[in-house]
Protein backbone atom coordinates (compact mmCIF):
# COMPACT_ATOMS: atom_id res chain seq x y z
CA UNK A 1 0.00 0.00 0.00
CA UNK A 2 1.00 3.18 -0.93
CA UNK A 3 1.35 6.00 1.62
CA UNK A 4 -0.07 9.51 -0.05
CA UNK A 5 0.33 12.65 2.58
CA UNK A 6 -2.29 15.13 2.48
CA UNK A 7 -2.51 17.52 0.20
CA UNK A 8 -1.57 21.45 1.87
CA UNK A 9 -4.22 23.82 2.50
CA UNK A 10 -3.53 27.49 1.69
CA UNK A 11 -4.64 29.67 4.18
CA UNK A 12 -4.84 33.36 3.84
CA UNK A 13 -3.38 35.89 6.63
CA UNK A 14 -5.49 38.72 7.64
CA UNK A 15 -5.18 41.95 8.98
CA UNK A 16 -7.23 41.59 12.37
CA UNK A 17 -7.00 45.16 14.18
CA UNK A 18 -3.04 45.63 14.68
CA UNK A 19 -2.69 42.04 14.46
CA UNK A 20 -2.50 39.47 11.72
CA UNK A 21 -4.69 36.14 11.84
CA UNK A 22 -5.47 33.28 9.13
CA UNK A 23 -8.35 32.23 7.91
CA UNK A 24 -9.02 28.28 8.58
CA UNK A 25 -11.42 26.61 6.03
CA UNK A 26 -14.29 24.63 7.75
CA UNK A 27 -12.87 21.40 6.78
CA UNK A 28 -9.99 22.14 8.79
CA UNK A 29 -12.23 23.37 12.28
CA UNK A 30 -14.30 19.93 11.28
CA UNK A 31 -10.63 17.78 11.41
CA UNK A 32 -9.36 19.52 14.56
CA UNK A 33 -12.84 19.29 15.91
CA UNK A 34 -12.64 23.00 16.70
CA UNK A 35 -15.04 26.00 17.05
CA UNK A 36 -15.14 29.60 17.31
CA UNK A 37 -13.85 30.59 20.72
CA UNK A 38 -11.81 27.03 21.26
CA UNK A 39 -8.31 27.49 21.95
CA UNK A 40 -5.07 25.73 19.49
CA UNK A 41 -1.99 25.25 20.35
CA UNK A 42 0.81 25.86 18.02
CA UNK A 43 3.77 23.51 18.77
CA UNK A 44 7.26 23.77 17.03
CA UNK A 45 8.12 19.42 15.48
CA UNK A 46 11.08 18.48 13.83
CA UNK A 47 9.06 18.41 10.66
CA UNK A 48 7.75 22.13 10.81
CA UNK A 49 4.94 23.71 12.81
CA UNK A 50 2.07 21.33 14.22
CA UNK A 51 -1.65 23.14 15.00
CA UNK A 52 -3.46 21.05 17.81
CA UNK A 53 -6.64 21.21 19.54
CA UNK A 54 -5.26 19.42 22.58
CA UNK A 55 -2.78 21.32 24.93
CA UNK A 56 0.94 19.67 24.77
CA UNK A 57 1.54 20.18 28.28
CA UNK A 58 -1.69 19.03 29.39
CA UNK A 59 -1.22 15.75 27.50
CA UNK A 60 2.46 15.20 29.24
CA UNK A 61 1.05 16.25 32.89
CA UNK A 62 -1.75 13.06 32.09
CA UNK A 63 0.75 10.53 30.95
CA UNK A 64 2.94 10.60 34.27
CA UNK A 65 0.17 11.14 36.21
CA UNK A 66 -1.14 7.66 34.50
CA UNK A 67 1.84 6.53 35.01
CA UNK A 68 2.31 7.03 38.55
CA UNK A 69 -1.30 5.44 38.94
CA UNK A 70 -0.56 2.09 37.59
CA UNK A 71 2.78 1.92 39.50
CA UNK A 72 1.27 3.05 42.45
CA UNK A 73 -1.79 1.05 42.30
CA UNK A 74 -1.68 -0.85 45.21
CA UNK A 75 -0.64 2.22 47.71
CA UNK A 76 -3.40 4.45 46.02
CA UNK A 77 -6.08 1.74 46.81
CA UNK A 78 -5.35 1.77 50.33
CA UNK A 79 -5.41 5.59 50.77
CA UNK A 80 -8.97 5.14 48.82
CA UNK A 81 -10.11 3.66 51.65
Amino acid sequence: MNYHPPKAKKLKLVKIGNSVGVVLPREVLATLRVDLGDDLYVTETPHGIALRAIDPDFVEAMTAAEEIMREDRDILAVLAK
